[in-house]
């Protein structure tokens, strides 16, 4: 992990769709079984994921299993972190469909958090949550949220004013996630806007993967933060593109 300031930070949120890759809307309906009951691939598609996420400081993932009937008890955030060299990890479990399924998505750290916290999300369907993580110097104090959001418009609102609350008082946040939602729904949010939340301008497209045309995954930051790059990688392990970001945090 960086020993001062000046070197960028490198996170990554990815929804992963439980390590399933997918080459079209095509493949998605003739691989929907792959959603309740085991796939061959499925192993050798995350360790694909799992050389991704080697060259990362903080990674967020969305849509993984936490061991079930469907991943033969394999419990995706941990199997990723031990793959990808990373000595910290959770996951909360949103949708516990034991034992076809254990939805969760969960984070995977360089350095310990001095704090993490799950919190529900308001939704009408049951079943979304966050992420919230505090680090000290040695990741330059910063904090960071990481959701997946609901579908509809009006469950979204909610939530991101959830998540502006769980910002609090805090200085350098940063919310990363699949977010659902374009720039311009973000940007005119009145609680992120009032928390000084900065979405990306022309935010990279992320879905589908193969013919990305929607920019469903998202960074924001606050304004003691500075992001150098946001990138959606060109990889087809899953329904989504993997978000890359590079982050500068500004000396006090």
């Amino acid at each position: 992990m960086a020993e001062s300031t000046d070197k960028p930070l490198r996170l990554l949120t990815y929804n992963i769709q439980v390590g399933l890759h997918t080459r079209d809307y095509g493949h998605m309906v003739s691989g929907a079984w792959r959603h309740v009951w085991p796939s061959r691939s499925q192993s050798g598609n995350l360790e694909r994921i799992a050389e991704l996420l080697s060259g990362y400081d903080f990674v967020a993932i969305q849509e993984a299993d936490a061991g079930s009937l469907r991943t033969r008890s394999c419990n995706q955030i941990e199997f990723l972190a031990e793959r990808a060299g990373f000595n910290h990890c959770g996951y909360i479990v949103t949708r516990d469909l034991q034992p076809v399924a254990r939805h969760c998505h969960g984070w995977m750290s360089r350095v310990a958090p001095v704090s993490q916290e799950s919190h529900s999300l308001a939704s009408r369907i049951p079943g979304r949550a966050a992420l919230r993580l505090r680090f000290d110097d040695a990741l330059s104090d910063l904090t960071l949220l990481s959701a997946h959001l609901s579908l509809g418009g009006r469950d979204r609102r909610r939530q991101l004013e959830q998540l502006s609350e769980l910002a609090g008082d805090d200085r350098r946040v940063v919310l990363m996630g699949d977010l659902n939602s374009g720039a311009d729904f973000l940007r005119d949010h009145p609680a992120l806007r009032a928390r000084g939340f900065r979405p990306v301008h022309d935010a990279p497209k992320t879905y589908p993967s193969w013919r990305p045309r929607r920019a469903l995954d998202q960074v924001l930051v606050t304004p003691d933060l500075e992001l150098l790059s946001v990138s959606a990688l060109p990889l087809q392990l899953s329904d989504h593109a993997p978000l890359a970001i590079d982050l500068r945090v500004p000396d006090s």
